[in-house]
């Protein structure tokens, strides 16, 4: 029990996290955290509007799977990530355009990726840290070159998403509607999975392939609960998970703890706060009276 206690108290150990701030690994998890955070703050209003919260989960274990594959031959783990990211989103994108073979096309490629990642890392018997951190996350593998790599990934997401945010939304709010007004939404449904697979790509570095919906999926689903409009729903939503993932990440550094433990705490904590914002809001709707 004292174990547990101590343990518990350096997260608060604010000194220890002060002096750790002047490193520089954990001045470069910052910049690639607040990178993540607003790229998956900006897409996780659509991704929770287009019910896509199980692709992300599919599309995290193929990055998984590749993040493995490049541990297991020595390359760049975050380029690994992303093919494995961008390969996943295709195949969502251009197997599941159905709605009704949606759930069952994820559930196979989920499947698939986690089975192969976990057969690469058992080929790779040594780096056990790292081969944990691509589960769960850590910051002290993250360098100058996986910054640029993933302040670069970032801003071409950025860049695509604005350029097609306004039909996106349409096909994302009504997608009968849209492709009736001609908007091309078996076009743009595997260009947004492909965005959604570059955003979950980055979320290994810090969150891991297991937990990234923490970023992905939770800010945009509590954003929904405290605002209609998209745009404010998309500027909370950043915020919100700017908050999580640098907040993990500050509060991990004392006790060394796994970032995505703290962040996936900070992210579900935000929701229940917006959930009931949102219940008392609506409860108060009802009590109101009917204008006369």
């Amino acid at each position: 029990m004292n174990d547990v206690v101590e343990s518990l108290s350096k997260v608060f150990d604010f000194d220890t996290m002060i002096d750790l701030l002047g490193y520089p690994f954990v001045q470069q998890a910052l910049l690639a955290a607040a990178a993540l955070g607003l790229v998956s703050g900006c897409l996780a209003p659509l991704v929770v509007a287009r019910k896509m919260s199980f692709a992300v989960h599919g599309t995290a274990e193929l990055a998984f799977t590749g993040a493995a594959a490049a541990l297991l031959v020595g390359a760049s783990v975050g380029v690994g990530a992303l093919a494995g990211a961008v390969v996943a989103a295709l195949l969502l994108g251009l197997l599941g355009q159905k709605h009704s073979e949606r759930d069952s096309v994820i559930g196979a490629i989920l499947s698939f990726g986690l089975g192969v990642g976990v057969f690469l890392l058992w080929l790779n018997p040594e780096r056990a840290a790292n081969k944990f951190s691509l589960l769960v996350g850590q910051i002290v593998g993250v360098d100058s070159s996986d910054v640029l790599l993933l302040s670069g990934s970032a801003i071409v997401v950025l860049l695509v998403l604005a350029f097609v945010y306004r039909p996106l939304l349409f096909a994302s709010v009504d997608p009968d509607v849209a492709t009736a007004r001609g908007v091309p939404t078996r076009v743009l449904t595997p260009l947004f999975a492909v965005l959604v697979g570059v955003a979950t790509a980055l979320g290994v570095y810090t969150v891991g392939a297991l937990l990234v919906l923490a970023l992905m999926v939770t800010p945009g689903a509590a954003a929904a609960r405290v605002t209609a409009s998209p745009v404010r729903a998309t500027v909370l939503a950043v915020v919100f998970a700017e908050v999580a993932v640098l907040g993990g990440i500050l509060l991990s550094l004392a006790p060394g703890a796994p970032v995505s433990a703290f962040v996936t705490i900070i992210s579900f904590v935000i929701y229940l706060v917006c959930r009931a914002i949102g219940t008392r809001r609506l409860a108060r709707a009802s009590r109101a009276p009917a204008p006369a």
